[in-house]
């Protein structure tokens, strides 16, 4: 192996006397940050814990979850994370899949029953979002990992701009999810310090964000639809843009955020196994403000086509990415692209637009009907915070679309009515159903299967 994810901390160009992680409360210097891996490391090698063993680090976000990881990797080993408010029941589930040797959590190191030594080169184990089934673990390589954090950078950071220190990058997803893991080794890479939220609030938010003078970030879409809500909230000075991620942003979200905070939301896409495949740069928000909604477009060495397109250009997305996680051959074709499960389109300006996933399109008597094209019509109705749209059985036509709502939406026959106004009859939900929250993952994705099966 000749690269490890460890230096991205090791070897970052702050100083050991500069602060390079922050919290709301506490602030941690470069150098304790790199002392504390060390003794992480060490601890690990003093219990027998060998290189190629996999660790299961359980801390809830700060500075001691970033130096864990790092520690991890610095004994050689695999780092496994796992959400500090996960049930034992679950982490038990986590600990027997991967074979972990040791558990690391606020009480400290304890050895495991594990015994798996993973091949040389692998980073950590993540795993799949769990929205069509169990969720499956999915294996990182060091060196495929940082190709996937340059191919977004190169994009953020074209190549001969002069080099200068950016600003501190503020982290408002959890460490144990690959949004959070991915952005903390992008600051790092980057050469920027932390912010990191324990957990996501809104005015905690506006306030880290004014504190630390940032002017980008990235946001999960059911934290941009809380700020929208959020009346305590109405400036985000100095932030300029955001980017979305972990799950599809309503485009409708994103003129609201727009519209009260004059900030740009910027889509993009990937999958935990491809990593981030499509997005947007800076000279793109400028130049296409008409593209708010699409994912953006295809990051350089990235190369994608659609399969099995229909009349509306509509195809099943399949990309080849200069790296991927272990573990995909199933879904790799015989040129090398990895076959998403989504559909999309491309237009003109080859900005690529997210219809859905395949397994959620509703074939309503030989007619397709796009939850999401659905999901924003509802969200204009009066009331409506939130919409789901899933298909339920039907013995004439196959499936036809049911609709969930949250928020104080009026009658059946108003949400028909506005819905009549926007789509073709086909698209309309059968049926509109009340629900406090829609449940979702904990990557944001709705869980679609828990609505349908509530459908009796």
């Amino acid at each position: 192996m000749t690269f490890n994810l460890s230096s991205l901390l090791m070897d970052h160009p702050f100083p050991d006397d500069d602060p390079l992680i922050h919290t709301v409360d506490r602030t941690v210097s470069a150098g304790a940050a790199r002392a504390a891996a060390r003794d992480v490391a060490a601890s690990l090698a003093a219990s027998g814990v060998a290189p190629g063993q996999a660790v299961a680090v359980q801390l809830p976000n700060g500075p001691d979850a970033v130096t864990a990881m790092a520690g991890v990797w610095l004994a050689g080993c695999v780092f496994v994370p796992v959400n500090a408010r996960a049930p034992e029941t679950e982490v038990r589930r986590i600990v027997s899949l991967t074979g972990v040797a040791a558990r690391l959590t606020s009480d400290g190191l304890a050895r495991e029953a594990g015994v798996r030594v993973y091949e040389e080169g692998t980073g950590f184990v993540l795993w799949t979002s769990g929205t069509t089934g169990a969720p499956k673990p999915v294996l990182h390589r060091h060196e495929a990992y940082v190709e996937i954090l340059d191919r977004v950078l190169l994009a953020l950071r074209p190549a001969g701009s002069p080099p200068r220190t950016p600003p501190p990058n503020l982290i408002p997803f959890s460490l144990a999810q690959n949004a959070g893991i991915y952005n903390t080794l992008f600051a790092l890479r980057a050469g920027a310090a932390l912010v990191i939220m324990e957990r996501f609030e809104t005015v905690a938010f506006a306030t880290l964000i004014a504190r630390f003078g940032t002017r980008s970030t990235v946001l999960a879409p059911a934290a941009i639809a809380m700020l929208n809500d959020d009346p305590a909230v109405t400036d985000l000075t100095p932030l300029r843009y955001v980017r979305s991620l972990t799950a599809p942003l309503s485009p409708l979200q994103a003129r609201r955020f727009f519209e009260k905070f004059g900030v740009f939301v910027l889509n993009g896409y990937g999958q935990t196994e491809i990593g981030e495949v499509i997005g947007w740069t800076a000279d793109d928000a400028r130049n296409f403000p008409d593209k708010l909604g699409a994912a953006g477009r295809p990051h350089q060495g990235v190369d994608l086509k659609l399969v099995d397109g229909d009349d509306l250009g509509v195809g099943r997305l399949f990309v080849r990415p200069p790296s991927h996680a272990v573990g995909l051959e199933e879904r790799v074709d015989a040129e090398g692209f990895v076959d998403t499960g989504d559909l999309a389109r491309v237009d003109a300006d080859g900005f690529v637009w997210i219809e859905g996933r395949v397994g959620d399109v509703i074939n309503r008597g030989g007619n397709k009907v796009f939850p999401a094209e659905v999901e924003e019509v509802l969200r204009l109705c009066a009331g409506v915070s939130d919409a789901a749209v899933v298909a339920v059985p039907d013995p004439r036509l196959g499936e036809v679309p049911v609709a969930f709502v949250t928020g104080t939406p009026g009658g059946d026959a108003e949400l028909e009515s506005v819905c009549r106004a926007h789509l073709a009859p086909y698209k309309v939900p059968v049926a509109f159903h009340r629900i406090d929250e829609l449940p979702r993952n904990e990557a944001g994705k709705v869980r679609r299967a828990e609505l349908a099966g509530r459908v009796s």
